[in-house]
Order: C-alpha cells, then sequence, then structure tokens
C-alpha cells in the first residue's frame, strides 16, 4: 500500500494541513525514536510531502499504527508526534484537556475510568490550581482502523462518512435525513484528518463577554512548510509553558498568543506561519445531539497586530489569583477588548463603548488603568488618536481638580466617582454625531484651557466635527476615561502612578483656565 499526501492538495482544509503536519511530526518522532516498526512498513518526509507505504493487511498495520501514535500516559491522552510524555505536566494536561473540551466532547468519543483532580502550578511564587480532567482507558482515534478498511482488512477504495469529531463543522446537518447529509471524505484524507490534534492548540478560554460554555478554544494554524512547522510545535517555549500561559480571554487573544508565542523571532519567515483559525465547539440548540462549531476566526500575523499583541501581553498581564478553593487564573478585559478587534484587523479601539455598556464593566476596565494607559502610549496608531485621549485626559485632570477645591473648601472628601459615572453616562448617551459633538465640547469647555486642545485643534477638530468619526472618536474618550491615573476613582493606590501621568488633585482657582 502507497499513501502520497501533498500539502497542496486542493481538497485540503486548513484542518487537514494541521493533519499531515502531525502525521509529518509523529513519523520524525518515531524516527528519533528508532521505534521497531513492522516489516515493510516506512516512510519518506519532505517540507511539502509524506509518503507512507507498508506491506501485508492494512487493517493490521493501521491498527499498530494509530495504536503507536496516540497513547495514554497515566490516565492522559499522549501524543507521539509532540512526545507528550517528556513535556511539563501543565502541557499534558492542556493537551488533554483541549482535546476533550474542543474535538471528543461527546462521550461515544472515548471512554472514561473516573475524574482526577491534581494540583498544579502557576508560576514562580504564585498559587497553585486544582484541575479536573476525565481518566482515559480509550479514544476513538486508537481505534480508527476499522472505519479505513473493509472487512477483508484492505484500504477502502470509497468515500466514509464523516463524524463532527474528526471535521468540526463537517458532520450531518439534519439528524432526520442522515444518509443525505451527512459529510464524506475519502478515506486517505479521514485518516490524515486523525493527526490534526497534533499540530494543533489547545486554550482554556476565560471571557468576561462571552458565552461561558464555550471553555476551549481550538487553534488550527496555517501550515506551508511542514518541516518549520514541526520546529515551531516542539519548541522549547510551547513544551515548557506552564498552566497560566494556556488561558486566554477570547478567540482573537487565543489567535494572536499562539502566533507571538516567540516574540524573538519573525514567525512568518522563521516557521512559515502567516495566519491561523482560532474555533470554539459547542452545543446548539437545533443540533443538541453533536458538538458544533459555535464561533471562528482566522487570525493574521502581520507586524503591527503582532506588535500591538505583545503591547498589550506585556502591560495587560493574565494573573494568579488565590481563591477559597485554590488558585486560578484571572484573563485581561482590556486585552480581551483589544484582541479581538486586532484578530478582526479592526482599529485596537474599535466598538468599546458599544461592548463596555455598564458600570460593572467600565468599572472591569478601569481596575485595569495603569496597564492601560501604557498599552495607549506605545500601541501602534494614528498619533492623532493619542493626541485626542491626551486631551481627554488633561481634560480629566482640570475637572477632578476642580472637584477637588471645591470639596477642601466645604471640608469634605471630593467624590471623584460621582463625576467619573457622570461623564461615562454622558458618554452612553451618546448615540449620533450631533449628541457627541455636544457631550464633548460641553467636556472640554467644563475642564477649561486643555493645553494639548490649544495646541492641536487643526489636528482634532475632525474627531469633533466629522460625522463619520464620532463612534471612533466616543471610543477614543472613554478609554481615556478608563485610564486617567489621577486620584480618585476605584480606591487607586499611590503605587499606581508612573513618572509623567496626567495627574492634577491641586487645583489652583486662582489661576484656573477661562472656559472655551
Amino acid at each position: 500500500m502507497n499513501l502520497e499526501f501533498d500539502l497542496g492538495n486542493p481538497c485540503f482544509t486548513l484542518l487537514h494541513r494541521a493533519g499531515l503536519a502531525g502525521l509529518w511530526m509523529t513519523l520524525k518522532q518515531l524516527e528519533k525514536e528508532k521505534a521497531e516498526v513492522p516489516s515493510g512498513f516506512n516512510w519518506q518526509l519532505s517540507k511539502r510531502k509524506v509518503n507512507l507505504n507498508w506491506n501485508g493487511n492494512d487493517r493490521d498495520t493501521l491498527e499498530w499504527f494509530l495504536k503507536e501514535s496516540f497513547q495514554l500516559n497515566d490516565g492522559i491522552i499522549a501524543l507521539r508526534g509532540l512526545d507528550t510524555k517528556s513535556m511539563r505536566e501543565d502541557a499534558q494536561v492542556i493537551v488533554h484537556q483541549g482535546i476533550l473540551g474542543t474535538l471528543l466532547q461527546h462521550t461515544s468519543t472515548h471512554k472514561s475510568d473516573g475524574v482526577v483532580t491534581k494540583s498544579l502550578s502557576l508560576g514562580e511564587n504564585e498559587p497553585e490550581i486544582p484541575v479536573k480532567y476525565k481518566s482515559l482507558k480509550s479514544y476513538t482515534y486508537q481505534e480508527f482502523a476499522e472505519n479505513l478498511c473493509d472487512k477483508n482488512g484492505q484500504f477502502l477504495t470509497h468515500p466514509i462518512s464523516v463524524a463532527g469529531w474528526l471535521n468540526p463543522g463537517a458532520a450531518v446537518r439534519h439528524i432526520a435525513f442522515s444518509a443525505d447529509t451527512s459529510f464524506e471524505e475519502n478515506p486517505e484524507n479521514a485518516f490524515i484528518l486523525l493527526f490534526a490534534p497534533v499540530a494543533c492548540y489547545y486554550y482554556i478560554l476565560r471571557s468576561k463577554l462571552r458565552d461561558k460554555r464555550a471553555q476551549y478554544a481550538l487553534v488550527i494554524p496555517e501550515i506551508t512548510d511542514l518541516e518549520k512547522y514541526a520546529k515551531y510545535r516542539q519548541n522549547q517555549q510551547l513544551r515548557n509553558a506552564i498552566y497560566k500561559d494556556f488561558h486566554a480571554s477570547g478567540l482573537g487573544d487565543a489567535g494572536l498568543r499562539f502566533l507571538t508565542r516567540d516574540a524573538t523571532v519573525n514567525i512568518t519567515q522563521t516557521f512559515g506561519i502567516q495566519r491561523c483559525q482560532v474555533l470554539t465547539l459547542g452545543t446548539v440548540a437545533w443540533a443538541t445531539q453533536q458538538k458544533t462549531r459555535t464561533d471562528m476566526y482566522v487570525v493574521e500575523a502581520t507586524a503591527e497586530n503582532c506588535h500591538n499583541y505583545q503591547v498589550c501581553n506585556a502591560w495587560l498581564q493574565d494573573k494568579a489569583i488565590a481563591g477559597k478553593e485554590g488558585g486560578f487564573v484571572a484573563t485581561s478585559f482590556a486585552k480581551e477588548l483589544i484582541a479581538e478587534n486586532l484578530a478582526k484587523n479592526l482599529p485596537w479601539y474599535s466598538g468599546i463603548s458599544e461592548k463596555v455598556n455598564s458600570n460593572e464593566l467600565f468599572q472591569k476596565l478601569a481596575y485595569e488603568r495603569g496597564g492601560l494607559y501604557q498599552v495607549i502610549q506605545k500601541i501602534q496608531s494614528d498619533e492623532r488618536e493619542k493626541l485626542f485621549v491626551k486631551a481627554c485626559h488633561e481634560a480629566i485632570s482640570y475637572t477632578f481638580g476642580k472637584i477637588s477645591t471645591i470639596a477642601k473648601k466645604r471640608g469634605e472628601t471630593p467624590n471623584f466617582d460621582r463625576e467619573t459615572i457622570r461623564i461615562r453616562s454622558g458618554l452612553g448617551r451618546c448615540k449620533n454625531s450631533d449628541s457627541f459633538r455636544e457631550f464633548i465640547t460641553d467636556f472640554w469647555s467644563r475642564a477649561g484651557k486643555i493645553p494639548t486642545l490649544q495646541k492641536h485643534w487643526e489636528e482634532l477638530i475632525e474627531f469633533v466635527m466629522l460625522e463619520k468619526n464620532w463612534k471612533k472618536s466616543r471610543d477614543l474618550a472613554l478609554l481615556a476615561l478608563a485610564s486617567y491615573k489621577g486620584t480618585g476613582s476605584f480606591e487607586r493606590d499611590k503605587d499606581d502612578f508612573d513618572e509623567g501621568d496626567p495627574v492634577d488633585d491641586t487645583f489652583d482657582e486662582e489661576n484656573a483656565p477661562d472656559i472655551l
């Protein structure tokens, strides 16, 4: 029997190509281990092709190969192509949880002998996290040879029906008409799909916006060079990542985190990965009997996107939190908002006003004000947008200064929270360019003379006057409010302040700026 697979096959999707990479990695690992293979079983590997050859009964050979490729290590899925047995325990558990949480969600795809609880490290000097997972006795990848062969043990020559666990999104369209609406693959292509879990990557989702039932993200890379991708998937940063590194706030965060894992190299040139597909699988109301693709992004590794995401990842980090029942990972809400936009090739701040539409969500955003302030300064974007935010920061500073002066004269504590809520509510009531123009001019005029606004008025006038810009300006104004690092809102402490921040809580009434 001879099987030849080529990355250039026009029938291949990203998942098929990932499967071919997984097969390549599995065969390469068998070479590395100098594994004992059946007589007549051999292969040839190149950057874009895999050739498999064997003699004798096809089913016997395939059964041996699949059992060698898909193993178990103390109840945990062990992929030969990743040499998972030698990986950190964190990475082993994530691969196991990720496959069971995406491709093999349905109980018919595996047999379990119970649930295991372990404590895993979140990092040095951080709390441990209790993790529960199914301990398996077997799973469907190990036993798929019988689906590829006829009753005589010969490799099939006709298409076979493909279940959703093998090719997500390509399952039966209507359960009442399974014969007519099922998806079929050539047996060679179905064989390739078996190895996709080896090349894919998995993240635990902890979103503050998305449906909480979507707990895992599946990352499918776009592979153009089998050898280069194998080096990336086997690099030490991925193999030695700690449990916290496998968390993402959303699909955009997951895709960009995967594409920027090694910040020191150009992933496109070094490993041949230009983009990836990120998806979630779950149950929908009209097909509760099967797992369905519930959401999907295609995330591209452009220089600007990768740089901007790395800025976010540096300043809006996930945190390990010690809870009552053990540690857990709190993902960044601000990074979720920004990464979703970057993944969709939208301006990094796009739609934030519409998504942060309650005081509760605004407080979650403002909780990260220090990191958000740094992101605004360092992210690659139109410099006029940064000037607009700076003008709003100065307006907030002067406004808070006035409140502080009045409160001191009355012997009261200044109520900055009330003013913050007033500004946020005012932005929330802006539903068109006219209402936004009325709000922002009133906001600025109440503050007084704003240095940045006066100096750069010609550059900033279109943010206020042009109808097409009002939503963008509203988003930037809300970001300015959430990232303002002066005294006041949400029990800010002195450790949050950096040199050069726009802070003014010592308003001088005698030298107060005139109203515009």
